[in-house]
């Protein structure tokens, strides 16, 4: 198998390149305002439209955790894990008609600014620094980690080499600010896209080949002939991944608390959307939902095939690390290397797309509540626009510097979509049940959200090393009613609660919607459903 590219892949990921270093670079000067002003630098502020917000918010999202992580998993347990993208198209329908509705009107730029403005400043920085710890010491770090041993794997390059080469190109992506991001993300989903797909083609036809099929067709069916436990969305508890997902729980427990945590109160996410009316936030949010759709032909399917011709005997030597032990998420990798050239450099400017757009993405998160939340905050309250610029671009390039430090010491992963999605719902049903109660409870109290706030780290850690058992979904599950419960309990008692000053104006207007996005709405819950009753 050829561990390396050759000059027509060197080609195509060179047009790649200069193609999406280009229009940034266009971007950038068109746009010279984004170099001195903090809203656009950070929220690109009424210049994205809607397929720009909707592209921006899949390249984003879209990284290696998906291509690698997601890909092992599927490989290990099947579509099922599919249920992360496909509830999430849900829940992005949720986030455009009850939670941006509600940002834009308060006029909210970052988490941190909503906590303040809605508590108090304690719990707005409390929670600043638990994201911007998540932030830099989970995501950053796991994106670049598992991109970098996708590069590895496809390009023959040293581990350190691909881990430098991923961090510059990202930084130069987001030192334009988040217009460039936001526009050049565009290009990037295309890439992605298209050489996704290609890839999932040709392992659907490798799939054909080796058991006597013709074309991607008769691959989709082998695989499910010759795999058909890897076809099932909901688990019992007899199967070996019930733990991972849990059954009933990933349509009405735990995996509404990640979602909507991820898509509606994460600044990572929900900045792109932050800087347009709601019109056009609602709409790109709605085409970014249509794509979530697809995700899984791009990044589940392949995983499938690689085990199926793993059952077969093919790449028996690839799939194990030097200890012998089955490593899931060498699947993407590995299958990249079957491809023809040509098609190989495409399949690896996707994959970098992907690894590039969401490590720019999550450095201008942690740039942005750093700079905004932080900095500005108890630093230099007097600073210039210009110098939080500059301080943002600061921030920016320490963070990717503590992640290239850090990502070589997660190589004892298996799963690692899995490890990001447990670790971050350490704080999720804490950070979701501030947010909820804070939008639709006027009486919250600050003292009841630095509570949930400060419970959820310590009663995630209790209850995962007393009971670990329990799959990590039903605790954040568990962790979530908990909290909610306690900030019910302290506001109720606070007779000041009553007539809480800080409780958000909400009216029934805010949520009406056009009727194309009720059509599109409907569209999508009505695939889910049939999704989900095909592969039950």
């Amino acid at each position: 198998m050829q561990k390396s590219l050759q000059f027509l892949d060197y080609a195509v990921f060179l047009v790649y390149f200069i193609i999406v270093a280009g229009y940034g670079l266009y971007i950038y000067r068109r746009k010279k305002k984004a170099t001195t002003d903090t809203k656009d630098f950070f929220l690109a502020e009424g210049s994205l439209t809607w397929w720009a917000i909707g592209a921006s918010l899949i390249a984003s999202n879209i990284s290696a955790e998906q291509f690698i992580g997601m890909s092992g998993s599927g490989f290990a347990m099947g579509l099922a894990i599919s249920t992360y993208e496909w509830m999430a198209a849900a829940t992005l329908v949720i986030v455009a008609i009850f939670f941006i509705p509600v940002y834009l009107k308060n006029k909210i730029y970052t988490m941190p600014q909503f906590l303040a403005q809605r508590y108090d400043n304690r719990v707005a920085t409390v929670m600043a620094v638990f994201w911007l710890l998540l932030y830099v010491f989970v995501n950053l770090t796991s994106i670049l980690y598992l991109g970098a041993l996708a590069v590895q794997t496809i390009s023959g390059f040293s581990f350190s080499t691909c881990v430098l080469g991923l961090a510059i190109f990202s930084v130069f992506i987001t030192l334009g600010g988040m217009k460039v991001i936001g526009y050049t993300d565009v290009i990037q989903v295309f890439f992605l896209i298209l050489g996704g797909l290609a890839t999932t083609y040709l392992a659907l036809n490798l799939v054909a080949d080796n058991y006597g099929g013709n074309g991607f067709m008769d691959g989709l069916g082998l695989l499910r002939q010759k795999a058909p436990e890897h076809f099932h969305m909901i688990f019992d508890k007899s199967n070996p991944h019930y733990n991972d997902l849990p059954g009933l729980t990933v349509l009405i427990g735990g995996m509404w608390i990640v979602n909507l945590n991820y898509w509606g109160c994460n600044q990572y996410i929900t900045q792109r959307a932050l800087g347009a009316d709601l019109k056009t936030a609602r709409g790109g949010i709605l085409f970014a939902a249509f794509l979530k759709l697809l995700m899984p032909v791009i990044v589940v399917l392949p995983g499938i095939a690689a085990y199926v011709l793993y059952k077969q005997g093919i790449f028996q030597e690839e799939m194990v690390d030097a200890a012998g032990h089955v490593k899931p998420d060498h699947a993407y990798p590995v299958l990249l290397n079957l491809l023809p050239v040509g098609l190989k450099g495409l399949s690896f400017a996707a994959l970098t797309a992907a690894i590039v757009a969401s490590l720019a993405g999550k450095a201008n998160s942690i740039s942005t509540i750093f700079t905004l939340d932080i900095y500005r905050h108890y630093f230099k309250k007097d600073a210039t626009e210009e110098h939080l610029v500059k301080t943002g671009r600061i921030a920016i390039i320490v963070a990717t510097i503590v992640a290239v430090i850090v990502a070589p010491q997660l190589s004892n992963l298996d799963q690692g979509f899995q490890y990001i999605q447990e670790y971050t719902g350490f704080i999720s049903p804490g950070v979701f049940a501030i947010f909820i109660l804070g939008f639709f409870w006027k009486r919250t109290t600050s003292a009841a959200a630095l509570t949930g706030a400060l419970l959820s780290i310590p009663l995630s850690t209790v209850i995962k090393f007393t009971m670990p058992e329990m799959p990590f979904l039903d605790r954040m599950g568990w962790i979530f009613v908990v909290i909610i419960a306690i900030m019910v309990i302290m506001t109720l008692l606070d007779p000041k609660s009553k007539n809480n000053p800080k409780g958000l104006e909400v009216d029934a207007s805010m949520f009406r919607t056009s009727g194309g996005f009720a059509v599109g709405a409907i569209l999508i819950c009505g695939i889910l459903a049939a999704l989900y009753i095909v592969f039950w």
